[in-house]
């Protein structure tokens, strides 16, 4: 599976012949200010919370990819059909979808959801996603939670993508817990950096992954490695 990294919680995957984004926030990310957003083709867009710096690409991506299917919960679904996002494939917690070779399943995720006008975003999530290339976790933003051991129970996960800034989410040692909840020894960080509460001293992660036996992985914004 090929990862691209486009900074915060936006992660591109390339798995079973289709493309995935998840979580869009590259046009107000300074960080990526050298990605270029038509450049981008998506044919399903995941998106975990209603959060700004979550969703904001979102309308601008579809612009470009007017074929995507969108998959998040009922109420961010109903905001994008309201804004013209037709294509969609509304979930909820605990439920899978199934996209040819592809599974989806919505997971729980401990944290707030809100629209930008402050309006209600519906539950917060994060996303397992099998294939035949293998399975990962993406987390979404969320805090620790002894929910994170029933996907063990459930699924063998390749790699995770978790949240390591802390302050809205979980920080470097509390990842590392998570990924033992879940099984997996491999860790691709994201929500990081992009704002002074989440910036993170990467060395000090990297010293704290490998005492833990995990293999923390960052991913330069615009760069892709194969998992």
């Amino acid at each position: 599976m090929k990862v691209t990294y486009y900074g915060h919680a936006t992660v591109y995957m390339e798995v079973a012949g289709k493309r995935l984004l998840f979580d869009p926030f590259i046009s107000g990310n300074e960080l990526a200010k050298d990605i270029d957003l038509e450049a981008i083709k998506v044919d399903y867009l995941l998106l975990s919370h209603a959060h700004q710096d979550h969703i904001l690409d979102t309308e601008a991506i579809f612009k470009n990819n007017p074929d995507l299917t969108l998959i998040s919960n009922f109420e961010i679904i109903n905001y994008f059909n309201e804004k013209g996002i037709e294509n969609a494939l509304p979930m909820n917690l605990g439920g899978k979808i199934q996209i040819d070779d592809l599974e989806i399943k919505m997971t729980i995720a401990h944290h707030t959801s809100s629209f930008p006008d402050g309006s209600y975003g519906g539950n917060p999530a994060g996303f397992v996603v099998k294939a035949q290339e293998g399975t990962f976790y993406f987390a979404g933003d969320t805090a620790l939670t002894n929910d994170m051991k029933l996907i063990a129970d459930e699924y063998k996960i390749d790699f995770s993508i978790l949240p390591i800034g802390d302050h809205f989410t979980m920080g470097i040692d509390d990842a590392l817990r998570s990924a033992d909840f879940v099984q997996c020894d491999r860790i691709v960080a994201m929500h990081y950096d992009t704002f002074p509460p989440i910036k993170v001293n990467q060395e000090e992660c990297l010293q704290k992954a490998e005492k833990a036996n995990k293999e923390l992985i960052f991913i330069e914004i615009g760069k892709s490695v194969n998992l």
